[in-house]
């Protein structure tokens, strides 16, 4: 983990960046796709769902939630990402749920920087690290 400033740009770029952007899709989508079928299963997408931290644990926030309501929380994640309704999430239903989110997350944070706790392999820390490339390449 790291502590990173962002704002909406930040993630907006990244988004529009269709070749970052589909790298850093494909790479996550192969890498949860343990059976290379080319299809999430629920099982496979219950990791990813999971570090999207519905509930968080790690600052402060010390309640275990019902499993029962995990459960449902989890179902219903997985249930946006199935756009078709078939059991599975193929890799563009994965593309265009991910991109949805980033842009809402985007949309609700606004253009005042942020300082946020990242995950290394995050989506919003490979945001960060593009604009940091980008910066340089425009500076040099």
């Amino acid at each position: 983990m790291s502590v990173e400033v962002l704002d909406a740009a930040t993630i907006f770029n990244f988004v529009e960046d269709e070749e970052a952007f589909n790298v850093s899709i494909c790479d996550r989508f192969a890498n949860l796709d343990t059976d290379h079928d080319g299809l999430l299963s629920y099982a496979e997408m219950l990791k990813e769902l999971q570090s999207l931290r519905v509930f968080e644990t790690h600052f402060g926030i010390d309640v275990k939630p019902d499993p029962a309501e995990l459960a449902h929380v989890y179902d219903s994640l997985f249930m946006q990402f199935d756009h078709d309704s078939n059991g599975t999430v193929d890799l563009e239903e994965f593309k265009g749920e991910t991109k949805q989110m980033m842009l809402a997350m985007a949309n609700g944070m606004g253009f005042l920087p942020v300082q946020m706790v990242l995950e290394e392999d995050s989506f919003l820390k490979k945001a960060v690290d593009r604009e940091s490339i980008m910066t340089r390449v425009t500076t040099i």
